[in-house]
Order: C-alpha cells, then structure tokens, then sequence
C-alpha cells in the first residue's frame, strides 16, 4: 500500500473521495503539513476540509495545488435563468442538509428539473424523497440501494374480528412464511416467474441469482415490515365498496442483491465522472443510457424491480395459503427507481428516491408508522412534482440517536394506546423516529388524494440489533 512519512495511504486518499488525478497534490500537501508540524490527524481533517469545499481553500498554504484542482471540474454544472427554480419543494422546515442535496443535484448538467418531497431526510446523493429528471443518464445513488422497494397490500376474505379474536393464528403465518433480518433465506426456496428470467443481464445479477432465489419471499431488515390491519375505506375507487376490512400490508425489496447492483454501479459511474466532476458530487456519478454500463445497470435495475414484486407476491401468496383465503383487492406501488417518461415534450429519466408515482388517477400507498395509519391514494398528476409523491412519514431522528435516547417503556405504551400487538422490531423504528403522517400528507393534498386508511393491528419487522438495508 502506498504511503509517505505522514502516514497517509492512497486507500485514505480515496475513501475521502479525492480522484487518482489529485493524489500527488495531495501527498505533496501531507509532506509540507507534516514538515510544518502539523499532526496526521490534523492534516486528515484538514483534507476533509479541502475536499468538502475546496473553494474555501483556495489560499490554504499546504493544500492550495489541491484545492484549486477539485475546485474546478470538466463537466460544466447546469445553468438555469434568472429567478427560475430548479426544483419544487413541499413541506416547511425540511432538513438544510437534504435541502442542499436536492439543490446540488439540479445543478448537474445531466439534470433537467426536481423536485423535494414532505417525507425528504438526507440520503446519499439524492436525498431521501428526492425527485429528479435527468437526460439520457441514470443516477444509480439517485435510484437508492435497494432498488424497487415497494409496498404491497392485500385485502383478504377473513371477517374483521380475527384480529381481536385470533391474533395467534395471524402471527403464525407472518413467522412461518417469511423471513426478517440480513441475509435471511429460505432452506427450501419459493417458486416465481421471476427466476425464469435473463439473469445474465449484468456480471452482478448473474453471479448472485442463486442467493437472490434463496432470498425470494423474504423481507430483510432496517424500515421493512410484514403486518396485519384494518382498512377502512371511504371511495369505491380504491376497489372495493366503502367500508372496513382485514388487510395485509408489506415493506421491502430486492434484497442483498439490489444492494451488490447499486455498490457495483455506483462505483463504475464514480470511476466514469472522476475526471469530470466535483469529489463533493461524486454520489451523483451518472451513466449514459447509451453506453454499455448504462445499459447494463438499466437491465439490471429494472430486473430487481421484478424481483422485488416478486419477493411481495410471494410474501402474500404464501401467507394467504397458510391462513386458507382468498385475496379481494391487491394494491402495491414502488419507490427507489428510475422511469422514462414524458415531461415538457421530451422523454426524461425520472428518478424517485423514497417518493412514489403519483400520475393522474393511479392508486398508491403511503405508510405512516407501525403504530399510525397508512393512506391508500390516488395520484392528483402535478407536473411541478413531475407526478410524484411522498412514499411514507419521514425519518426525523437517526438511528443512532433513536437507540441511545429512546425507551422501550415509552414506546410500549404508545403501541398500547394504539392497539398495536409488535412481534419485533428494533427502538430505531418506533414511531416517534418519524414524522406525522397526516402533517405530510396534508402538505402534499395538491399531489394526491387519500381513499382509505389502514390501521396497523400486528406488526413484524427486523428483530432489535439488524442494520438497516433501506
């Protein structure tokens, strides 16, 4: 491993995201700090410092050559005229850290508009709940790590009171029929079309099929859940006539393997953009649509977002065969994908990150918490939002803070108060993590409508201790 007297690796150089064309400057740099006295760790904060804005530090005495390098990149930035807005947000007093997020990302010159959801917290790249239409590139970090996660509801043929009146049998078939936590599989895997097809499509998709196919019908961990609740719904047009109803409700999806697709991706498009631009914008690298690796991820990406459908429909499948009935309505809807669509006339790539499609009369769902409702929607077809919406609550604490702060007695009681039987989960998505839904989904009444409500009764998720996967 290459290093100098300070001590500083090239894997140092990179992990701070500084391109292989500055790693001179930068060694050079290190050794005048270290000959002025400077401390290796002072000299890493100090190249933190200069990565983060290296316009600030134009003048820095060790660090200047460095600075003016990362401070000027190949790829002009999008320009947009005078007074015009780049992007669309809704929601007052959105997090300044994801607010930045989406303002750097309409200034790519790939971009073309965004826009910033209620639900928006910081992500990487894009941030969480973030909009943004692009030409002929894709974003894999605009996309997410699990890519396609969705929603599934299935109303089901059993009479209401079995959530009062046979909780057991309930909970049975959500422990018997998937699977929570990292790595989770099935010993005897689950049948779907999905494994039928073309897997071939990229190197990563290919060599993981096997693990995917072990994984099929599982939910994973972090915000994903199995759980049992009642519906309530006030328009037929939500499919059924109005009234109230058992119904089953998923989060998750595509797994460890959507995961290796983005990590793969993602630093291809790095590699792509480290000539051309900015290191503090190096998670939004994008990759041409028509250009082989552009391709490649395209098929890919749009290979997990069968399999994530696929884990859900197993997920349903199998548990309305355990409980023996029949599903009367079936609703999903996804997030962390890319589209083409037409927008202002010409066809665009509309990433969603943690924000659902909400075009002109198309039903969605839209989670709240294991303890406050969910809104079955349709869609109102706002161009300004380039047809989107929300896709849930709203992170508004770390996990981390979540797990130091919060008490399990505390939230007991609020799971009590609100009817909530939890099999597991962990304090870091409990729900004072989130925020109120209905504030978010009264932020956004100009993007959809809300046809029905669903109560959370039974809910499962990842057992306390799994890292998150969303």
């Amino acid at each position: 491993m290459v290093s100098d007297s300070t001590g500083m690796k090239i894997s140092h150089l990179i992990k701070l995201g500084i391109p292989g064309d500055f790693h001179a400057a930068a060694m050079a740099g290190a050794a005048s700090a270290k000959a002025a006295g400077m401390s290796s760790g002072l000299i890493r904060r100090a190249l933190e410092a200069v990565v983060a804005a290296p316009g600030d530090h134009l003048g820095h005495v060790h660090f200047h050559e460095l600075a003016a390098g990362l401070a000027t990149p190949a790829v002009a930035l999008s320009t947009f005229p005078p007074g015009s807005t780049p992007y669309t947000q809704w929601g007052a007093g959105l997090d300044a850290n994801s607010v930045e997020q989406m303002r750097m990302a309409t200034r790519l010159s790939v971009a073309v508009r965004g826009a910033l959801m209620p639900d928006a917290h910081l992500g990487y790249g894009l941030p969480i709940g973030g909009v943004l239409a692009t030409e002929n590139a894709v974003i894999p970090y605009a996309v997410g790590v699990d890519i396609a996660c969705r929603v599934k509801m299935t109303v089901l043929d059993l009479p209401l009171d079995t959530l009062s009146d046979d909780v057991n049998r309930l909970q049975r078939a959500i422990e018997s029929e998937t699977r929570f936590g990292i790595g989770a599989s099935f010993e005897h895997k689950r049948r779907h079309d999905v494994m039928d097809r073309d897997w071939s499509v990229s190197p990563v998709t290919k060599q993981l099929k096997d693990k995917a196919w072990k994984q099929l019908g599982t939910s994973g961990s972090g915000n994903h859940f199995v759980e049992f609740g009642e519906l309530e719904i006030d328009d037929a047009a939500a499919g059924l006539p109005p009234g109230s109803y058992l119904a089953l409700l998923s989060h998750s999806g595509s797994r460890g393997t959507g995961a290796k697709v983005c990590d793969y991706y993602s630093k291809k498009a790095m590699n792509r953009c480290r000539r051309d631009l900015n290191p503090k914008y190096r998670h939004l690298s994008w990759l041409d649509l028509d250009g082989e690796e552009g391709q490649e991820y395209w098929a890919a990406m749009n290979l997990m977002g069968e399999y994530a459908a696929a884990n859900h429909a197993c997920i349903h499948r199998h548990i309305r065969e355990h409980l023996g009935v029949d599903a009367i309505l079936d609703i999903e809807n996804h997030h962390n994908f890319a589209w083409k669509e037409v927008h202002e006339g010409r066809e665009l790539i509309v990433h969603r990150k943690g924000a659902t499609p909400a075009g002109a009369g198309v039903l969605g769902i839209i989670p709240g918490t294991m303890a406050t409702r969910a809104h079955i929607v349709r869609g109102k077809g706002n161009p300004a939002s380039l047809n989107s919406a929300a896709h849930g609550a709203g992170r508004v604490m770390s996990r981390t803070r979540a797990k130091k702060t919060l008490d399990w007695r505390d939230v007991q009681r609020l799971l009590d108060d609100a009817g909530v039987t939890l099999m597991s989960a962990g304090l870091d998505e409990v729900p004072t993590v989130y925020k109120d839904i209905d504030e978010v989904m009264g932020q956004q009444a100009d993007l959809v409508e809300s046809l029905a409500r669903f109560y959370p009764r039974i809910v499962k998720m990842a057992p306390a201790g799994e890292k998150p996967e969303d």
